[in-house]
């Protein structure tokens, strides 16, 4: 046998040891402890020292995910936000030392290097290069407390954790640090001064998403769920896969920007598949989501884009994906938004001679509501004044840069109107401030003529909403958009936007625009004006009894004259069914009438839609349809023209949500959801979604059909994990209703 003091770890015979094991641990004898046997080796070894080894790493997670607001995320892994400081309490097989080298290696994506700045070697009390560092909070024997604290501008991501003592190295067991985005960082350039606002545009997994149109707007229940199971890894997923560069991950603007490309399936294998057809067989339609939690899970889960969405999923997801990875981020709507499709701020309407809405002629379109995302931060990339909120959108519209993406564009300089900043701001600036310009198509000699028929400049871009800080309302943010209509701010920022844009001149820009005359030879800047008529000509549409589905549409348009004399006012009025996109679906009725107005005065006129007209469609379609009402007036002695539309939704009997105002967390409680049908018409094939966040996972009850007069109940029994405010969200949907939601709020309590 070779004496002890010949021994080496090379020249142990046997190779079969455990990896990460050191000379002493095979050397001890199996009579005599680690510690004895490392005290009689101490006269043998040089320096009577024997090598360092990290035995433990706790990574204090209760404390750290507390301090650092993430302790609501469902992962065994710590979860951390930079610039703030975060401690580890790590267990050693001796004392250390002042001799002893000990550093933390933490090191982000594939093939990390210390020259890349992916690969970082931390040692107490040095301050990295990148603006990292690690301390020795106190020692206790062998265990070591130690703080480390990340950059305000490390790139996010998950950062690998091995600890180095001399020539070992130890991987901690769950050693994957997810580090995000920090608003309550000060140096961090997603910092949020407001506690308030943090609490709601970051922290809060529930909210609403306004929908309708701009005199009928009424709040969709949308569980956001940033912190639910798996949701933080899709994420970091998306994070990878927008192959973002280290440098581009430090940038909010930069994340921002690659995660509205990759919330849409259009380039990138993506999170969602737009469909706007009405037909999803292949999928799930648009309207049975109630939260962005199902579809990033099932995306994680199968890699492939979930099917389908529309504008408000779109921006329910990203609105998701920005709260998880730190960036406060707030869902806005804005009504009659325009869709112009060659930046010239106008947006045009064909009408046949009914005064019904033309399809097949518009390039443009105007949303009876579109949706996207405001995130908060600075831009180090535009002038100094335009950080703060910034517009991101992911439905996929049109291309920038090649790709189906959207901003950050800063709403300040939509307001200013200096649509030049990155990113996409003439395209938003666009969708808040275009003119709807009407047209009649009529046929003259076998041709298709234009005749202009009026103008609004005030029609677009209304009524701009998102949900208020710690209330469940709405709140008004169409000042921060836009100056009010008519203002001398406002003025200022359109001649500065259109100093920018240079709109051709006033023409239709339908397909069939070679029929047509320029209406106005210049190609200056051509500011529209709103119609002004000689006898102050002025129309209302409204509905005259509730619109139940299943009864007829009582509706009504006022003819108003504020000028004096007789006049004859030739009017036109029709009703269709449209997608809130703004795409008809059916022609349901028309009026055409003459009426005889003695001025100042007025008159109304009914429009009725009998039930048959239009229920069939209601049923066949799969997407919430409104109600569009189109007015064309006629003044035959001055030829004072004016057009007027109004879009409407049905009306439906609520759901009633049974259940405690509070509970304790692990203990059951039962809820019920009542639903009675209040209609003359039976529902069909109705499903009802329920899901509570932190309380039950999303559950689908089939009800089949529901006659009119019936009562349905269902249950679900539910168990809390989570303390505090929760909600529970309840959508019904059926051939015929294609959305009635409503939510209640419990409080868990330990």
């Amino acid at each position: 046998m070779l004496p002890l003091s010949s021994l080496s770890q090379d020249s142990i015979p046997s190779p079969h040891w455990p990896l990460n094991t050191s000379a002493t641990e095979l050397l001890t004898p199996a009579h005599c402890s680690s510690a004895d046997f490392q005290n009689q080796v101490g006269h043998i070894f040089p320096g009577g020292e024997t090598s360092l080894r990290v035995t433990e790493i706790d990574f204090l997670k209760r404390q750290n995910t507390q301090q650092h607001h993430t302790d609501g995320y469902n992962i065994k892994n710590l979860v951390v936000r930079r610039g703030k400081p975060f401690q580890v309490q790590v267990s050693l097989s001796r004392e250390l030392r002042a001799a002893d080298k000990l550093s933390l290696r933490f090191s982000i994506g594939e093939n990390p290097m210390k020259n890349r700045g992916s690969l970082l070697s931390l040692k107490p009390e040095r301050e990295d290069l990148n603006g990292w560092k690690v301390s020795v909070v106190k020692k206790n024997g062998n265990e070591c407390l130690l703080s480390v604290t990340s950059s305000p501008n490390a790139p996010v991501g998950k950062y690998n954790l091995h600890v180095k003592t001399g020539t070992n190295i130890y991987t901690p067991e769950n050693g994957v640090i997810y580090l995000l985005f920090n608003p309550w960082c000060e140096d961090d350039t997603v910092y949020m001064a407001n506690e308030a606002e943090k609490e709601e545009y970051v922290l809060n997994d529930t909210g609403y998403i306004y929908v309708g149109s701009a005199y009928n707007i009424y709040d969709r229940p949308w569980n956001f769920g940033q912190f639910e199971e798996y949701v933080l890894d899709a994420c970091m997923y998306l994070l990878d896969k927008s192959k973002l560069s280290l440098t581009e991950r430090r940038d909010p603007a930069h994340v921002s920007r690659a995660m509205s490309a990759l919330v849409n399936a259009n380039d990138d294998s993506g999170v969602l598949l737009g469909n706007w057809s009405g037909n999803y067989i292949s999928g799930k339609s648009p309207m049975d989501w109630i939260g962005s939690v199902t579809i990033l899970q099932q995306y994680y889960k199968t890699k492939k884009p979930v099917r389908y969405g529309q504008c408000w999923v779109f921006a329910g997801v990203l609105n998701t994906v920005m709260r998880c990875l730190g960036v406060p981020c707030r869902c806005v709507s804005t009504f009659d938004a325009a869709h112009d499709t060659e930046e010239n701020l106008t947006v045009d309407i064909y009408l046949n001679e009914k005064g019904e809405k033309l399809n097949s002629l518009s390039f443009d379109s105007v949303w009876n509501f579109h949706v996207w995302n405001d995130a908060w931060m600075k831009r180090t990339d535009v002038p100094n004044g335009f950080s703060g909120w910034q517009a991101i959108d992911s439905t996929p519209q049109e291309q920038s840069q090649g790709r189906f993406q959207c901003g950050p564009c800063p709403v300040k300089a939509v307001r200013e109107g200096d649509v030049y900043l990155p990113y996409d701001t003439k395209f938003v600036y666009a969708e808040v401030n275009a003119d709807r310009v009407y047209w009649v198509v009529k046929k003259v000699n076998g041709r298709d003529k234009y005749f202009k028929v009026g103008t609004e400049t005030q029609a677009i871009g209304k009524n701009i909403s998102t949900k208020a800080v710690g209330q469940n309302r709405r709140e008004d943010i169409t000042r921060e958009y836009k100056y009010p209509e008519g203002s001398k701010e406002e003025r200022m920022s359109m001649e500065r936007a259109y100093s920018f844009i240079r709109p051709l001149g006033l023409m239709p820009r339908s397909g069939f625009a070679s029929t047509v005359q320029t209406l106005s030879g210049s190609t200056e800047p051509l500011v529209l004006k709103e119609t002004v008529t000689e006898t102050g000509l002025h129309l209302e549409i409204t509905n005259t009894e509730p619109l139940h589905p299943g009864n007829p549409l009582e509706l009504a348009i006022t003819v108003k004259i504020s000028a004096p004399g007789n006049w004859t006012v030739n009017l036109t009025g029709s009703c269709q069914m449209q997608y809130y996109t703004g795409k008809v679906q059916a022609n349901l009725g028309t009026i055409k009438e003459t009426i005889n107005l003695e001025g100042p005065s007025e008159m109304q006129i009914p429009l009725k839609i009998a039930p048959d007209a239009y229920m069939k469609t209601l049923s066949s379609v799969e997407d919430e349809v409104l109600i569009l009402v189109t007015a064309i007036a006629e003044v035959k002695e001055t030829n004072d023209k004016l057009t007027k539309e109004t879009s409407m939704r049905f009306e439906y009997p609520p759901i009633t949500v049974q259940m405690p105002e509070t509970a304790k967390l692990y203990n059951d409680f039962k809820c019920a959801f009542i639903f009675k049908n209040k209609l003359n018409v039976t529902l069909e094939n109705c499903k009802l979604l329920v899901e509570g966040l932190g309380i039950f996972k999303m559950t689908t009850f089939d009800l089949g059909d529901i006659m009119p007069g019936r009562i349905v109940k269902s249950e679900i029994i539910c168990t809390p994990t989570r303390l505090g405010d929760k909600k529970i969200v309840a959508k019904l949907i059926s051939n015929q209703i294609k959305g009635i939601s409503t939510e209640k709020g419990i409080f868990i309590t330990e």
